[in-house]
């Protein structure tokens, strides 16, 4: 269903140009969840943005690379075109609820100004369809809170709303950017069920973005992992689980606090710190921080490459990271 290939885009500053995304490659089927992780400053959110066309310009710019939507690059239609995209085949729910949020405008409004757009509802057809899809996300009392500004509801209240306007349309995509990110435990495992649920009636593929590990392996049947820019390694769930290939992965989930582990276990955090994208090191954009790196990496960048035809890690030390890896979750 969606295509990225070889996606770039870099942002001018006055230090010279950051490259926030260079050269991301992906692909959704339809139905499936993707999960794009890593930490904060990666180029998630970014990603996101450009293949949405919504990177500000200035300083903002996409400067190579394909996004295929059903076989259509959506980098080549105009403006125009893009706008029926948006909000009608791609819905988007984004980071953070009450900015994103017209505070001037009530819920019911934001939501049927889209079905107004993509669906040529008006009047009273609108408003229940509205008001129908309140009801669907779970949102108490959908009639009253039709009527209700953002500053009425709670944070999980504006999150299910955002859904509600990311779905309104039927989607066939849906790129959920940090959606849980400001919401307590509880409600975070309720909006992320709920859009399982959600996914699994109207056959959408959903693209999760997030630093929640918990969430991928949940949710999620792939995984691509982030760091400086760059895709670093991908692959089913459980393979990035059992076996991760880059020492960036294994980091993440060494960090990860364990249920079945004794309560005097240290948790293992990741040396260093990440490298600034307007001046990335020669190489391997991670080799200052790991322990594996040897001279190789530190002059040569690693292409992105599978060694058994699926699981994808970009290290020239993936096999040996793979069997420690191994070593030690057999001894755990």
């Amino acid at each position: 269903m969606l295509e990225v290939c070889g996606l770039a885009t870099r942002f001018s500053t006055a230090e010279g140009y950051v490259q926030a995304v260079d050269g991301v490659s992906f692909h959704i089927d339809e139905g499936e969840t993707l999960a794009l992780v890593g930490e904060s400053g990666c180029g998630k959110s970014v990603t996101s943005l450009s293949v949405m066309r919504l990177v500000p310009s200035p300083p903002g710019e996409i400067t190579a690379g394909s996004v295929l939507f059903e076989g259509r690059d959506l980098r080549g239609i105009s403006e125009r075109e893009m706008r029926r995209v948006r909000g009608g085949s791609i819905g988007m729910i984004f980071q953070e609820p009450m900015t994103s949020l017209n505070p001037v405008l009530t819920i019911g409004r934001q939501i049927t100004e889209a079905l107004e757009l993509h669906l040529a509802l008006k009047g009273r057809a609108a408003r229940d369809r509205a008001v129908e899809i309140l009801s669907r996300v779970g949102l108490p009392d959908p009639s009253r809170r039709f009527d209700d500004y953002p500053h009425h509801l709670s944070g999980g209240q504006r999150q299910r709303a955002m859904i509600a306007m990311a779905i309104s349309c039927n989607p066939k995509l849906l790129i959920a950017d940090e959606a849980t990110t400001a919401l307590d435990v509880t409600i975070q495992a309720q909006i992320l069920e709920l859009l399982q649920s959600l996914c699994e009636e109207f056959r959408m593929a959903l693209l999760i973005i997030t630093h929640n590990l918990g969430v991928v392996a949940r949710y999620a049947q792939r995984v691509a992992v982030m760091y400086a820019g760059r895709i670093i390694e991908s692959g089913t769930a459980d393979e990035i689980y059992s076996g991760p290939r880059h020492p960036y992965t294994k980091g993440l989930l060494s960090s990860v606090p364990r249920l079945d582990a004794a309560a005097s276990t240290r948790l293992t955090s990741i040396e260093g710190e990440i490298p600034d994208l307007a001046n990335l090191p020669e190489g391997c954009a991670f080799a200052p921080r790991c322990r594996w790196a040897v001279d190789r990496c530190r002059v040569e960048p690693p292409a992105l490459v599978s060694p058994n035809g699926g699981h994808q890690a970009a290290c020239w030390e993936q096999d040996r990271i793979s069997e420690d890896h191994s070593a030690e979750h057999g001894r755990s």
